[in-house]
């Protein structure tokens, strides 16, 4: 099912109708995809685009490991969700996205302007939550990379956290949070569009 394309412009925004498309409206979740191999370049180009979207005092804790070869691929997929194992076996390339809990280590580096940031998040408790939230932030800027990339995402929640991050981080100091499937999309690659809420459900002013 292909995705429909919106052809009506808003003067309020000045991203090219084209690139609303591909970035936001007719992008979705990709179930399928074809066999075509995606790259280490790609790979980067995306993340040198992405980095740049911000984070909580220039924290960057995500951390991205590329599942590539067919032993790392056996043992992600049993960990999977039922639904989730077939698509994840068969991707060009799957990402597990996980958040470093010790980001706070390269803060000196992302943050030299500033004397000791890392003592800011010297609480464990408080480090793991900064480093989950901001990490997810990264995900979402990872995803929109993806797709500016030309190349379709199909993030995925449905999995055993706990064992991938055992499997592919068994140093403690990092956490999965979502497995990604990239590649171009296959056939019957998209659902149809689930509803939104509109504007007035979502935006108020006081």
């Amino acid at each position: 099912m292909s995705a429909p394309v919106h052809t009506d412009t808003n003067p309020h925004l000045t991203l090219s109708p084209a690139a609303q498309e591909q970035l936001f409206r007719s992008a979705r979740t990709a179930n399928t995809f074809t066999d075509e191999p995606v790259t280490d370049a790609q790979v980067e180009a995306i993340y040198e685009l992405v980095k740049y979207g911000p984070t909580s005092m220039n924290q960057q804790p995500l951390r991205v490991v590329l599942v590539r070869s067919a032993e790392a691929r056996a043992r992600l997929v049993p960990h999977m969700g039922s639904k989730n194992q077939p698509k994840t076996a068969t991707a060009p390339l799957t990402a597990v996205l996980a958040a470093d809990l010790d980001f706070h280590e390269e803060l000196p580096r992302l943050v030299p302007f500033m004397d000791n940031p890392q003592n800011v998040f010297a609480e464990p408790e408080m480090r793991t939550a900064s480093a989950r939230f901001n990490a997810t932030l990264q995900i979402g800027y990872f995803i929109m990379g993806v797709r500016a990339a030309g190349l379709a995402a199909g993030p995925m929640s449905g999995f055993n956290a706990p064992a991938v991050t055992q499997e592919f981080f068994p140093d403690g100091r990092h956490q999965a949070l979502l497995v990604v499937n990239i590649g171009r999309p296959g056939p019957d690659a998209w659902q149809s569009r689930l509803p939104r809420l509109d504007y007035a459900e979502v935006v108020s002013t006081v």
